[in-house]
């Protein structure tokens, strides 16, 4: 199968499941960044009960998860696929869920969940990302703009969490000389950084792959490929790194 047949047999068959009611392209390849080794990720997004037995019945290569295998929250699930010899992301998505998520951010609510594989963890708002980047290939969602009340109240609880992360590192780590434990405390508070940037800007983020470079926070790299097990060191890092998140951050208050 060439890619437009591809793509529109599997978002028929998802489309097809029981209790689905739109099927989404998301990742690099709706945004048109992917590469030729690029994975495809789909999401699913279901009204009431869906069960993962009927997407295992299709015979897809691949693990299917239980709803909420993948700890709950804003991924409550999904499957890893091989199709057609290409490797597919599929995730779940409960519109009720998704409904509430979206409410809350047009009200400048959000909480905070870890995940695995994301630095920084991830917002309650990403599926509400979701919704305004991904491309619909069946049924119909909404195409929510970047609220106002978030660009108020999501960039204050990202820095603070960024101001968090390297106040520890100071106490924590720097004076014993644990580079390794300050190289992960920097990558960490870098992409906190990163998100309270893009929130102030009413960009959405879905994921950390291109982050730091939206942010133009990439100068971070020179910082961290400098570090060794020498508290003088580590301490002029961390001091490196504050000057730098505070002036992107300041330019982009500016």
């Amino acid at each position: 199968m060439n890619d437009d047949t591809f793509l529109a047999h599997v978002a028929d068959t998802l489309a097809a499941l029981p209790a689905v009611h739109a099927v989404t392209l998301g990742g690099s390849r709706a945004q048109d960044t992917h590469g030729p080794g690029s994975d495809w990720d789909f999401a699913v997004y279901y009204r009431g009960g869906f069960d993962p037995a009927a997407l295992r019945a299709v015979g897809w290569e691949g693990e299917v998860s239980e709803i909420g295998a993948w700890g709950g929250g804003v991924f409550n699930g999904g499957a890893w696929l091989t199709i057609d010899g290409r490797q597919v992301d599929v995730h779940y998505r409960d519109l009720d869920a998704v409904e509430h998520q979206l409410a809350e951010a047009r009200q400048g609510r959000f909480h905070w969940e870890p995940l695995m594989f994301h630095l920084a963890g991830v917002p309650s708002y990403l599926p509400v990302a979701e919704l305004a980047v991904n491309r619909v290939l069946r049924g119909e969602l909404p195409r929510p703009e970047y609220p106002e009340a978030l660009r108020e109240t999501a960039p204050p609880m990202w820095r603070g969490r960024a101001e968090l992360t390297l106040r520890y590192t100071r106490g924590a780590f720097v004076p014993r000389g644990q580079a390794t434990e300050v190289a992960g405390a920097l990558a960490t508070a870098a992409m906190e950084t990163a998100h309270a940037v893009l929130a102030a800007r009413g960009e959405w983020v879905t994921n950390e792959k291109r982050l730091l470079g939206r942010a133009g926070l990439r100068e971070v790299d020179a910082i961290v490929a400098g570090l060794r097990a020498d508290p003088g060191v580590l301490a002029e890092a961390v001091d490196q790194a504050e000057a730098l998140f505070q002036l992107v951050v300041s330019g982009q208050a500016g």
